[in-house]
């Protein structure tokens, strides 16, 4: 987790900066605080990590416990953390804290939506690369607390050979030839195309999984009865909670979907303070 924490450092550095004036001046240091969070629609919780290690970091004295596990739903107004410690501290990092709670449960949240939308059909939902910079591993933690699967989590994990490679390369057949030689056994190769005769040519290559790029309904149906089981089929590209569904009966293996990260609404969370000594 030490990624992770340096992160959270940073992002408390950008907002304290050289001190919360405010919050110093104001609160006195031994004065003491609880708080609970909950929201203000139904949400699907993730982020507990960072919520939690927001305060930790500020001071090991503070106390968070979660009341609802990652992955869980829960209602308006349901408590999902309860803290408790120096008023100062509980201050100072509800906003940071919040910041990251809002924006993982937001994830999760549209994730379970889309998963729950394509249950039941065999196809499987996968994220993309499309995450916030240095925030992938919490992004791609809180697909996971949603239901969904996680594609690559960076260039080295795998091959996917995209339409500017293979534009590069001059066509399919020999991007795909070219990774073969050099790929590291075991390690399978996926194509991205745009039509159905790239998906002929991706397919007498030799490709393993073939992305179908924002292909209409009736062109996935034909992919899938054109291909045959031969290779896995991934469609992705401008899949939206109305539409997964169609999409998903086509019959292909796996939605992918850049929304999930790129354009999840944050869940409007909010931090109850009681004082006392």
């Amino acid at each position: 987790m030490n990624q992770m924490d340096e992160l959270l450092r940073l992002a408390l550095q950008e907002d304290i900066g050289s001190g919360d004036v405010t919050t110093l001046a104001v609160i006195p240091p031994e004065q003491e605080s609880s708080a609970v969070v909950f929201g203000r629609e139904p949400f699907v919780l993730s982020g507990s990590y960072a919520f939690r290690r927001i305060f930790e970091l500020l001071d090991p004295e503070v106390t968070v416990e979660s009341l609802v596990g990652d992955g869980e739903k829960t209602d308006v107004n349901v408590p999902v953390f309860r803290l408790r410690g120096r008023a100062r501290t509980l201050l100072t990092g509800e906003r940071t804290a919040l910041n990251f709670a809002q924006r993982l449960c937001g994830i999760a949240t549209l994730t379970r939506k889309m998963a729950d939308a394509i249950a039941g059909t065999g196809c499987r939902l996968l994220d993309t690369r499309k995450t916030t910079p240095l925030w992938r591993q919490f992004e791609k933690a809180a697909v996971r607390h949603g239901g969904g699967k996680n594609h690559r989590f960076g260039l080295s994990d795998g091959i996917l050979i995209k339409d500017n490679h293979i534009a590069a390369a001059g066509n399919v057949s020999e991007a795909v030839a070219r990774a073969r030689a050099s790929a590291p056994h075991g390690l399978k190769i996926e194509v991205e195309v745009e039509d159905l005769d790239q998906l002929d040519e991706a397919i007498a290559a030799g490709a393993d999984i073939v992305l179908l790029d924002n292909f209409s309904v009736e062109l996935l149906r034909a992919a899938v009865g054109k291909a045959g089981g031969r290779v896995i089929l991934e469609a992705s590209g401008g899949i939206t909670l109305d539409t997964i569904r169609s999409v998903a009966e086509t019959g292909v293996d796996f939605i992918s979907s850049g929304a999930l990260t790129h354009s999840a609404r944050a869940i409007d969370l909010t931090m109850e303070f009681s004082y006392g000594k």
